[in-house]
């Protein structure tokens, strides 16, 4: 069979046929699973070859120096880089004593395939060994959402037309061999033998392991059991030792008999329990899991997805490769956070070690937006986890001499793990991303004792930090200097856009949620004066305007730099932050990430429509998009802006970023912020969603690309399904009780359970802006051709389509 593989364009599945040796990275990230508490790579079961191994434990992560030419003050000591722990996915084959591995013999067919309505991955394998023996193996893996210690397997081996000795061999492995990787400093840092054994133990048909890192002091239990059936002559043994643990079952299978194995795998770990409570308490859910056994486990995992799909499903006619992506980001934006429980949501979630693991605003800023509308209780988790990190954020603040909490640009546990000094520091709007998904959070779902127990004291402490940050000048300016917003080829800039907004935005924030409960306030020493200097801050906050452009500069001074060289900028500088020094790049006018459109997608009611169409022109010709953050804000914007045509291209980028490899990291974990980006150019872009906090207002417009959206929302008590097609938009409450909405303006009310359907009014002629010289998005992702027969045929999950690699850029 050919050695590339192919992926089916699918409406609710992700299939691989055939097997790219090559690009195993890509595939094992793409078919990750995990519940945002254990993250397991879909590394094939036999563990060789592969890309990249990978099992990850939320938070679990070691320390390393962060060396420096030179010392300085506050520089951060030490960073945290996630770390592969004990590896219990491996289920090594042996047939007639030579081992299972696609690389020998004759690979005749291979295909993968996960239903997101499922969440179970599956392979099916046919394979002669190099001495001509063949055989069958059937595969099935899941991460549990409903237990989120347990990850189970079904093994299934059958021999064809002779007969056959086959030997499993089910594996826990620590300290796996990694691969090395240089040259990008987006990779994760490479870290030997991080774990320490403590304990080992096999008996009957389990192993127990037990380590603790070096230097972090996590300590780490893991424990597997398995269920054997297979004919009489069927043999079981197990042994461990300090860094591996085995099952072995043996047998001899006639043709068409089949050796089949469940098995169970647990993990426990802590900063602070003992070696006993660890291991009992993986000993405990791996009880729990075989009890339910392999069968319910598929049975729960697939009631908990029908109960987020009902809520959380996007439907999307007329491009069946976003159909597929935006339920695949959908997926994995679920995978990320279900049950992260009061830990860190991960740049690339638990699919991979790209950053280290860190997590970043990308959370909060794109991630948590959609899973308060889907999953909410997942962003209430992670939103959790914010606050327990509260004591550090507080003395990073004092560090620098400020008030309130500065919480990190980057971090596993709390701590900020930046080596990228001073730059990284200076993003401070991290610290309004959090509030504004703590206003976001409590605004959808009412929840009031959130508020009083976690969202007023975070919003209270980020206020604090901007009333220290800050200062007014002589004309009365509430000023924010020398700060980096989104856009990194920015830095200490003076008096940001977003930064300034968002910091407004958080400071009113405080002085309402303080309103509402003054004595909990009081607790936290907020007092009347102290809610008037808030307030001041937020109404004199300084927004910089270029009157002789008519554009709003991204950072003061900034449209009076000199613009970048891009007519002298080839392809393959791309992306600069590889090519060229950042000296160069703060200087000039050339923006990484949306930044200032960022600005007016979050802060929209701060800029009129003429403002917005002249911002979006000017920054669309500087915007390079070497972060995977961009696409889905500029979609966003030029849905608003009437540019549909343009909206369409960003969309497919955010949500194809994975699905075809375009900046060539996917094997390092998928972009989490930028698959919740395909829900956001979607809902907030073509839907038109904004949530002011009052009213929820949409302004739904297609693209000729798309014949039909229909999204749904949880929000403030209700269910709401939107509909939309090119000429009507239908709202439909189907729980909860009657709303008012706004469409384009004008009033709706929607009674329960009665549509109200109403007119989608064109949108306006315009030209198509430009972009940055070779940097236009869509020229490689444009949709099939609706004449292609093939592609109509994929659209409809009929044919294998390939999904090209294109490999132009990375993010930052």
């Amino acid at each position: 069979m050919s050695d590339k593989a192919t992926y089916q364009i699918d409406p609710w599945t992700l299939r691989e046929s055939g097997v790219d040796t090559e690009d195993l990275g890509r595939s094992e990230s793409l078919f990750a699973l995990s519940n945002g508490h254990v993250g397991l790579r879909g590394n094939l079961d036999e563990g060789d070859p592969h890309g990249l191994p990978g099992t990850y434990l939320n938070s679990v992560h070691e320390l390393r120096p962060l060396p420096y030419a030179e010392a300085g003050y506050g520089y951060p000591e030490s960073g945290q880089t996630v770390i592969n722990v004990t590896n219990g996915k491996l289920i090594r084959l042996l047939v007639d004593d030579e081992p299972f591995d696609i690389r020998y013999g004759e690979l005749r067919s291979h295909e993968r395939a996960i239903d997101f309505r499922e969440g179970v991955l599956r392979r099916d394998v046919e394979w002669v060994s190099p001495a001509g023996q063949a055989i069958r193996v059937h595969t099935e893996r899941l991460v549990s959402f409903s237990q989120r210690s347990i990850a189970a397997f079904y093994y299934e081996v059958e021999a064809i037309g002779d007969p056959a000795r086959v030997v499993i061999q089910s594996e826990l492995v620590a300290n796996e061999q990694l691969p090395i990787r240089i040259g990008d400093p987006r990779a994760a840092a490479a870290l030997e033998s991080p774990l320490q054994p403590e304990f080992d133990r096999a008996h009957g048909t389990k192993v127990e392991t037990v380590h603790i890192t070096r230097h972090s002091q996590i300590r780490v239990a893991a424990a597997m059991d398995h269920h054997f059936e297979g004919p009489d002559s069927m043999a079981v043994y197990s042994e461990s030792e300090p860094d591996a643990g085995r099952v072995t079952a043996t047998v001899v299978l006639q043709p068409g008999e089949k050796l089949r194995m469940v098995k169970w795998l647990a993990y426990g770990w802590s900063e602070q329990r003992s070696l006993p409570a660890l291991r009992d308490q993986a000993a405990a859910a791996l009880v729990a899991g075989r009890q339910t056994g392999w069968g319910g486990l598929v049975r729960e995992q697939k009631e908990y997805l029908d109960a987020f799909w009902a809520c959380a499903d996007v439907e999307v006619d007329g491009d069946p490769e976003v159909q597929q992506a935006v339920r695949f980001a959908l997926f994995h934006v679920l995978q990320a956070g279900a049950r992260a429980e009061r830990r860190a949501i991960p740049a690339k979630g638990l699919t991979g070690p790209g950053y280290d693991g860190h997590a970043f605003w990308d959370s909060e800023t794109y991630v948590l937006p959609v899973l308060t509308y889907t999953a909410p209780e997942a962003a209430r988790d992670a939103l959790l986890w914010r606050q327990a990190t509260l004591p550090m954020a507080r003395d990073r603040a004092e560090l620098f001499n400020l008030k309130g909490a500065a919480f990190p640009w980057r971090t596993i546990h709390g701590e900020e793990c930046s080596g990228y000094w001073p730059a990284g520091t200076a993003a401070f709007h991290i610290n309004a991303d959090i509030a504004d998904a703590v206003a976001r959070y409590v605004n959808v779902t009412e929840d009031e004792r959130f508020e009083r127990e976690v969202g007023l004291e975070l919003l209270v402490e980020t206020a604090r930090l901007w009333r220290s940050l800050g200062h007014h000048d002589l004309d009365g300016r509430f000023r924010i200097d020398g700060v980096t917003g989104p856009d990194e080829y920015s830095a200490i800039a003076d008096n940001n856009v977003y930064t300034n907004l968002m910091a407004q935005r958080n400071l009113r924030a405080a002085v309402a949620a303080a309103r509402r409960h003054p004595d909990r306030a009081a607790e936290l020493g907020v007092d009347a004066e102290v809610t008037a200097s808030w307030r001041d801050a937020a109404e004199d906050m300084f927004i910089p305007y270029d009157p002789h452009l008519g554009v709003h500069p991204q950072s003061e001074g900034f449209t009076e730099h000199q613009v970048w060289d891009f007519e002298g900028t080839s392809a393959e500088q791309y992306p600069l932050l590889l090519h060229f020094p950042y000296f160069d790049l703060y200087r000039k006018q050339v923006v990484k990430q949306a930044d200032l459109v960022l600005a007016m997608q979050r802060c929209g009611d701060a800029f009129t429509h003429d403002e917005k169409m002249r911002n979006f022109a000017y920054y669309e010709a500087l915007t390079v998009r070497d972060s995977s953050l961009s696409a889905c804000c500029q979609a966003v914007l030029a849905a608003e802006c009437g540019h549909l045509s343009l909206a369409h291209d960003y969309l497919r980028e955010a949500a194809l970023m994975d699905l075809r490899d375009i900046e060539h990291n996917t094997g390092d974990g998928l972009h989490i912020a930028s698959l919740a980006g395909a829900w956001i150019a979607l809902v907030e872009g073509f839907g038109g969603l904004r949530d002011g906090g009052e009213v929820l207002a949409f302004s739904p417009r297609l693209p000729e690309g798309l014949s039909r959206l229909a999204f749904g929302l949880g929000v403030r008590g209700r269910s709401l399904r939107v509909e939309v097609y090119d000429a009507t938009a239908t709202y439909t409450v189907s729980a909860g009780p009657a709303m008012t909405l706004l469409h384009h303006g004008k009033t709706v009310r929607v009674m329960p359970n009665e549509p109200v359907s109403v007119d989608v009014p064109p949108a306006p002629v315009q030209d198509r802006p430009r972009q940055p010289a070779g940097r236009q998005p869509g020229s490689f992702l444009r949709p099939p051709d609706p004449g292609d027969k093939q592609a109509a045929a994929a659209g409809s999950g009929g044919c294998a389509t390939t999904l090209p690699s294109h490999r132009a850029d990375v993010d930052g």
